[in-house]
């Protein structure tokens, strides 16, 4: 943790990083997100010296936006993704159909 976090940020940081191990992150990658959530919440809340200006100003909070951009990822979803979500849904027909076909079955 960054020097003059308090103990709130401290247990946040916890927190985060263990949520993130759980999810099958690595050791180094999930103390970097946990880092990186408790830096953007400290700049937001006036706790740091400086803030740069995607963090005050980005209208959603971390924890809102909550991996949206790692989840659907440049192209959305993979067509194994689509195809068992389908699968679930239980659609018809999803064997031979395209990425596409998937993602209009399922109302994407």
């Amino acid at each position: 943790m960054p020097a003059g976090s308090n103990a709130k940020r401290e247990r946040q940081y916890e927190h985060i990083k263990e949520s993130a191990e759980g999810r099958g992150e690595s050791s180094k990658r999930a103390k970097e997100i946990a880092a990186r959530t408790v830096n953007k919440e400290r700049a937001r809340s006036g706790e740091s010296k400086t803030a740069g200006k995607a963090s005050v100003r980005d209208p959603k909070s971390s924890y809102q936006r909550g991996g949206q951009r790692s989840h659907s990822g440049a192209e959305g979803p993979t067509k194994e993704q689509l195809y068992e979500e389908a699968k679930k849904r239980n659609i018809q027909g999803r064997s031979s159909m395209t990425k596409k076909q998937l993602e209009n079955a399922l109302g994407r």
